[in-house]
């Protein structure tokens, strides 16, 4: 039974959730490398095992695991400068997007934003998207000391939002964002962006696995996270 006076919360992952753009941030990712002398790297290698992350947690995990902090944010910003210069007529909403975004907020749930991008690119994404007048909160990497998959993001954005973490339901695309919401104590949505639905087949934290936002009822969904209380009971 869905509490009337209970407040919950849905925080959308931004990059592979809001938009299917996650094969771009790839693609600037391998053009960087290339330059910094790493060939051969598979963009979904990228995508599988660092997509969520922080810019200067990827190139530690590729590039350089004792690479200096002012490095790391220099390159970062370089892949993030090529990824906006070549993806600016490609960002588009997921299907359904709005529509979903809309009736969960006229069904009184709270919206916000949590990613693993930097404060340029959230800007970026969310004016071609027009969907930031949606969100109470958006918290991004520059916001929390560390990023997925650690839970500060999402526990962040719980907290701006004035929700339990147990009252969120998280959407994600990718592994690492995944188990930051597990280890924040929330339920997730799974998108199939950036992993197959067999990628999420190990996730107990996953409610459902959806392709896009066309057919998910919010309201639904809510009775989706109370029967999974229930069934772990």
């Amino acid at each position: 039974m869905i509490l009337p006076e209970k407040k919950y919360a849905f925080i959308f992952d931004m990059d592979g959730v809001l938009t299917d753009n996650m094969k771009l941030h790839a693609a600037s990712w391998v053009e960087l490398f290339r330059d910094y002398g790493l060939e051969g790297l598979d963009p979904e290698r990228y995508l599988v095992e660092t997509a969520g992350m922080k810019g200067p947690d990827v190139l530690r995990y590729f590039l350089d695991p004792d690479i200096s902090s002012q490095e790391a944010e220099r390159l970062t910003e370089l892949k993030d400068f090529l990824y906006r210069v070549n993806s600016r007529s490609l960002i588009k909403p997921l299907s359904g997007l709005h529509t979903f975004l809309e009736h969960a907020d006229m069904a009184g749930i709270a919206l916000a934003v949590g990613t693993g991008s930097g404060a340029k690119n959230t800007d970026y994404v969310l004016g071609l998207l027009e969907t930031r007048r949606f969100f109470k909160a958006i918290v991004g990497s520059h916001h929390v000391k560390e990023g997925k998959p650690a839970p500060d993001i999402f526990l962040r954005a719980a907290e701006l939002l004035e929700i339990e973490p147990a009252d969120c339901i998280v959407f994600e695309d990718a592994l690492p964002g995944i188990e930051a919401a597990s280890r924040a104590g929330m339920s997730c949505v799974a998108l199939t962006t950036t992993n197959s639905r067999d990628a999420f087949a190990s996730c107990s934290n996953v409610l459902e696995i959806i392709d896009d936002f066309m057919q998910l009822d919010p309201v639904g969904l809510l009775e989706r996270l109370h029967e999974s209380r229930t069934e772990t009971l």
